[in-house]
């Protein structure tokens, strides 16, 4: 982000010397991760996890200052759960479930996108990136204590990268000089300007928006709610053509300014400018201290693929939108969730290194469908023609009172996971169930008698029986799969409602990201290798 001053907030893998570093030979590792951000912790930690040997390399030794993502998404939060960071990350972060859309001095209308119970986390939390990256570092180093093969190097920075058939090798640059270290495979997590795209001359295609948007962290109390304010055409004489307000952890508060494009980057971050701003959108009299600011555009960017033979990209690298429906960090730990089991079988000799082509198949999707909505914000927040504009304020105007018209403001649709219809991996669909719960899909929270469904869906293939009795399967192929039986008081009327529907009974197979390989009303031993041949990219028998 232009005028972000970097600094560190957390200094939490400082460098130290390894014994790579004296060997005569370059040390051999089967996944090197390249990116210590959120993205490359969250796969390191989710390989580890499995047993697979995941080192990571970072060119800084800690987090960086600044909110910069700070909207962590529902699933986002599963996710760090099953990686040992969920539960610090909502006991640090702001709660909201709550939205409201205001067109000048009035409001249009509220949304809130968890309207039903029965959740363990909430549809969002607030919660700067650099509390983000801590909790997971820290999850990383309980993992390490634990004895699983997890490492994190500090200013360790890779000028070079070579691929042959059997093996990449990276050149590497440390306070004491370089070395070079092989590995079967790479994954890239190092950000939207990646330096590994970078040296192996690959693309990053896409759309840059003519307009500006000042991002103002302010140390505030202030009786506002905690839920997101968004203004079109806030009421200010020195008036923005948008503004966003969210509360995060410390009594900081987040504003977006949305400038337009003609702009003056140098004088905009000029701190009396910002304060000139901020003094006249909030109430008179506000007492605040001036945290973090930072100016950015709108960029919707992705890679033609993101795998390149055994390397990966992931996060930022990989593909790149608008940070309003804070699509950014919360896709990229989908494409951790989505990436680490399957490298992890590949590894392991349990399935065929072409399952690694269904990881850009499935977030290549995910990717394009968020790029798709982030376009449409911005196209909406920055009507192109008189026009639009006049098509926008008339659906701002109607949706005051007719809820036919809200789902036509575009605010910036917030992050929802993907569901990967159609893709090679899921098993056509035998149950009359409901929709949300098809093949492809992420596997929504429910309530169980005593906790909730998805703390009991461990990383690995898992057959949910919902009131029928599953053959006796352990394991396809070398591939374990564990039984999750649910009948009783467990079948609640929520777990209905979202795995049932009118069914009386059904059997799913949950892939290790909890997404829905197959589904039926039941199935019988062979049925189920077939299922489970097919999410694991193998040829059925």
């Amino acid at each position: 982000m232009v005028g972000a001053t970097y600094a560190l907030a957390h200094k939490l893998y400082p460098y130290a010397p390894v014994a790579d570093q004296a060997a005569d030979v370059a040390v051999h590792h089967p996944v090197i991760i390249i990116g210590g951000g959120p993205i490359g912790v969250a796969t390191g930690i989710d390989l580890a996890q499995k047993g697979t040997p995941a080192l990571i390399l970072d060119d800084h030794d800690g987090v960086g200052m600044g909110s910069r993502a700070i909207c962590f998404a529902k699933r986002t939060l599963e996710i760090a759960d099953r990686l040992g960071a969920g539960a610090e990350m909502v006991e640090k972060g702001v709660v909201w479930n709550v939205g409201r859309v205001f067109h000048g001095e009035g409001e249009v209308f509220d949304f809130n996108l968890l309207p039903e119970d029965g959740h363990r986390n909430p549809a969002f939390i607030n919660l700067q990136q650099p509390y983000f990256e801590k909790f997971l570092v820290d999850a990383l180093r309980r993992a390490e204590a634990e004895g699983k093969p997890i490492e994190i190097r500090g200013r360790n920075v890779v000028t070079g990268i070579r691929q042959d058939a059997d093996k990449v090798t990276l050149s590497i640059d440390t306070p004491d000089g370089p070395y070079t270290l092989t590995a079967d495979y790479v994954i890239a997590c190092d950000g939207a300007r990646s330096p590994t795209r970078d040296m192996m001359g690959l693309s990053f295609d896409g759309r840059v928006f003519e307009d500006n948007f000042l991002i103002a962290d302010v140390k505030m109390t202030a009786d506002f709610p905690t839920e997101r304010w968004f203004w079109f055409e806030p009421p200010l004489a020195n008036a923005p053509q948008s503004a966003l307000l969210h509360k995060q952890p410390d009594d900081v508060w987040r504003i977006d300014f949305q400038l337009g494009w003609d702009i003056d980057r140098e004088a905009e971050l000029d701190p009396a400018k910002i304060r000139q701003r901020i003094d006249e959108f909030l109430p008179d009299g506000t007492a605040y201290e001036l945290v973090w600011t930072s100016i950015y555009t709108f960029q919707c960017r992705r890679m033609e693929r993101f795998r390149h033979g055994r390397v990966m990209f992931a996060g930022d690298a990989a593909h790149q939108v608008s940070p309003f429906g804070a699509r950014g960090a919360n896709s990229g730990i989908q494409d951790s969730d989505n990436l680490a089991w399957k490298l992890d079988l590949v590894l392991r000799s349990l399935a065929p290194d072409t399952l690694l082509d269904t990881y850009h198949a499935e977030r290549a999707h995910g990717a394009d469908e968020n790029i798709l909505n982030s376009t449409r914000a911005t196209d909406f927040l920055t009507p192109k023609s008189e026009m639009s504009k006049i098509f926008r304020n008339a659906v701002l105007t109607l949706a005051r009172d007719h809820a036919f018209a809200r789902p036509m403001v575009n605010s910036g649709r917030l992050s929802v996971p993907c569901t990967y219809d159609g893709l090679p991996l899921n098993t056509p669909d035998a149950l009359t169930g409901p929709a949300r719960t098809r093949p492809g899909s992420p596997c929504p929270d429910a309530p169980l008698a005593d906790g909730f469904l998805l703390d009991r869906l461990p990383g690995c293939f898992t057959l949910l029986a919902l009131d029928t009795d599953p053959p006796d399967i352990t394991e396809v192929g070398g591939i374990p799969i564990r039984t999750l039986r649910l009948h009783g008081a467990d079948l609640t009327d929520a777990l209905r409602d979202r795995y049932l529907g009118d069914a009386p009974h059904a059997l799913y197979l949950i892939r290790p990201d909890q997404h829905v390989a197959a589904r039926w009303p039941n199935a019988d031993a062979a049925t189920i290798t077939t299922a489970l041949s097919t999410a694991t990219g193998q040829p059925c028998n």
